[in-house]
């Protein structure tokens, strides 16, 4: 079957005491194995279910949840528009150490339990039993060797562990007391280490330690590890360690996980074949293992080809490659006898389309502009966002600044409308306030030094309703006397030119979380990190420790920062909405990002035959990893085809 043998054989938060305990556990004459490891297990090249499965599995309650058992079997098809995205099956599958459930709250997954003592200590508990997809325990000791092997070996991580380890710059104690424990340790509190765990790019602070240490120094063979860097014709064993160990990536098909779906195609393909782990450690109430559907397969498309090929009915789960202007197509093809539904999901993010003037632009006199909270509020002010909500979205869109949505317990309306009204009057006088009031015959404004107020926007170039809107944003800004030119360019590119300062602004979503919690760091809105387009620099600067970008120099930034951190020694709710308050109030009063819209539709396509899907949920990437909250492994085929 695929000829796996080869592969198989070889190779929430509380500031008091909280404890989360696993569900329940089975008998060995309750659980069912499935039709898809049948013939391995009979012939011998597959331990039965009962001993692949931890002692202590995961028991999903279905009707907790709404949800009918499901028939295992099937191929599932879906599309990505790069090869690099196949790593959206780590983001879809979401088995995470802790992971946000149907409510957004936080629960343990891969982890039988966890303790949380007052946010300076947390123990892990493993399941016992539990194995990676080729068998080999999955123990403390995998936890060690990334710790001791990984993380702090200077050859494998030059920069050492991940910031989210440190606290005040401190890195945690780490200790495992036992095969089924982990402790980690700080001396300051940490309240937002089980959010990162159950991110949508998780921080995978674990490895399969039995496969790579055939690769590491330390305890490979020495001709062996020579051999096998020679083959792949890499520098070091460095190298080596680091191109086979891509637990994210998801492109080493003989790296054991623990993900629902394992990948069984080597090498660039068109087409991606991911099949069920026969180690995965979640079952349903009647003993079935998880996933119910046997096979993913994943194509990769160009990014127009994708609404086409939905509606010729060439995928069974689409959302990836979809917005909102696809949904006219892809309900005609519904029409004319497709064999798919097209849901409309909620999106998650704060804001649809965002534009982020580079406040660490390379070109001083433009930086100069761009920092001015003037400029940036007539920039604002100058867009008719009804008109873009009309013209694109039909009006099912919320215009408004770049602010949380209302399901979250910090939304306010006044967040939301903060230099979001049209006014081009008012637009105008702050522009002439800021010293921009000369204009050129064309009418447009010009910069003290006599250069045209022209205002260059990159784009990924992946959106079409982002050109749409800016489109009609050209013409909101020159009514105003500023000139906007539109750039598009690969993503990669747009990136890096953004992180090293050469983008004056660029656009893109707001927020990934707009749906913050009282459990939420608010971390992302200050400059810790160099994604927020607004201030890459200052993000560079934080995420370094100070090696490399610049130290936020305007106030405003400056209090976000001492606020990040208020919130992370804050030990009641009151103080930490507190803290949200003034953080949201800072970003509403300075536009360090120009919201249009948030809250539109997401078309889902969905096989009519697919059960277990959602009709109303959110589509979003953190948190909730778009599919992954929504528990892609109890989907399933009603004739399990």
């Amino acid at each position: 079957m695929f000829e796996l043998s080869r592969k198989l054989l070889p190779a929430a938060l509380a500031l008091a005491l909280t404890a989360f305990v696993p569900n329940g556990s089975f008998a060995a004459s309750q659980l069912s194995e499935t039709a898809f490891w049948q013939d391995e297990v009979t012939r011998g090249d597959l331990p039965p279910i009962d001993q692949r499965l931890p002692s202590e599995p995961l028991v999903v309650d279905l009707e907790a949840k709404g949800r009918v058992f499901g028939i295992p079997g099937g191929t599932m098809r879906t599309m990505v528009t790069r090869s690099k995205d196949i790593r959206q099956m780590v983001v879809y599958g979401y088995a995470r150490l802790v992971g946000y459930d149907h409510t957004y709250s936080l629960a343990p997954d891969i982890l039988a339990a966890y303790e949380n003592e007052g946010n300076k200590r947390y123990t892990l508990r493993l399941r016992p039993g539990h194995k990676w997809s080729d068998g080999s325990p999955f123990t403390s000791a995998d936890f060690a060797y990334w710790w001791n092997d990984v993380a702090n070996e200077p050859a494998l991580s030059p920069a050492g562990p991940p910031d989210f380890l440190r606290v005040r710059g401190e890195l945690p104690q780490v200790s495992f007391p036992d095969a089924q424990t982990v402790v980690y340790e700080w001396a300051h509190p940490n309240p937002n280490f089980l959010q990162s765990l159950a991110q949508a790019r998780p921080p995978f602070i674990y490895r399969p330690s039995e496969f790579l240490k055939q690769y590491h120094v330390k305890y490979a063979d020495p001709a062996a590890l020579k051999a096998a860097v020679n083959d792949a014709r890499v520098k070091s064993w460095a190298a080596l360690h680091n191109k086979l160990d891509n637990m994210y990536k998801y492109d080493n098909h003989e790296l054991p996980t623990l993900q629902p779906w394992m990948n069984s195609t080597s090498g660039k393909k068109i087409r991606h074949l991911f099949v069920r782990n026969p180690y995965y450690h979640r079952v349903d109430s009647n003993g079935a293992q998880l996933p119910y559907i046997d096979v993913i397969e994943m194509e990769i498309v160009a990014p127009g080809l994708v609404a086409a090929k939905a509606n010729a009915g060439e995928t069974d789960l689409q959302g990836r490659g979809l917005d909102f202007r696809d949904i006219s197509i892809l309900r005609k093809g519904e029409a004319d006898g497709g064999n798919y539904r097209t849901l409309l999901w909620g999106t998650g993010v704060a804001s649809q389309i965002a534009i982020y003037p580079n406040l660490n632009y390379e070109d001083d006199a433009w930086r100069e502009i761009l920092r001015d909270v003037r400029v940036r509020r007539a920039l604002s002010l100058a867009i008719d966002r009804k008109t873009i909500n009309q013209a694109l979205y039909f009006k099912l869109a919320h215009p408004g600044a770049m602010s949380l949505l209302s399901s979250s317990p910090f939304f306010k309306e006044e967040y939301r409308e903060a230099w979001a009204q049209h006014d081009p009057a008012l637009a105008n006088k702050l522009l002439d306030e800021a010293g921009l009031g000369t204009r050129g015959k064309d009418g447009i404004r010009t910069l003290p030094d006599g250069r045209p107020l022209e205002v260059v926007i990159e784009t990924a170039g992946e959106r079409q309703e982002v050109e749409n809107a800016l489109q009609i944003v050209t013409d909101n800004w020159r009514d105003v006397g500023v000139k906007l030119v539109m750039r598009p360019l690969d993503r990669d590119i747009l990136r890096n030119r953004v992180f090293s300062g050469n983008t004056m602004a660029s656009v893109w979503y707001g927020w990934d979380n707009g749906i913050p919690q009282i459990y939420t760091s608010p971390e992302y809105l200050a400059p810790r990190d160099q994604v927020f387009l607004a201030w890459p620099k200052w993000g560079q600067h934080y995420q370094t420790g100070g090696s490399s970008g610049e130290a936020p120099d305007m106030p405003p930034a400056q209090r976000l920062m001492e606020l990040a951190e208020t919130w992370e020694a804050s030990t009641t709710d009151e103080d930490r909405t507190a803290v949200w308050h003034e953080m949201l109030q800072i970003h509403a009063d300075n536009i360090f990002g120009i919201g249009i819209l948030n809250g539109a539709p997401q078309p889902i396509v969905v096989n009519k035959r697919l059960r277990n899907v959602p009709e109303k949920a959110l589509w979003a990437w953190e948190p909730g990893a778009h599919f992954g909250v929504h528990r892609l492994d109890e989907f399933f085929f009603s004739d399990g085809e």
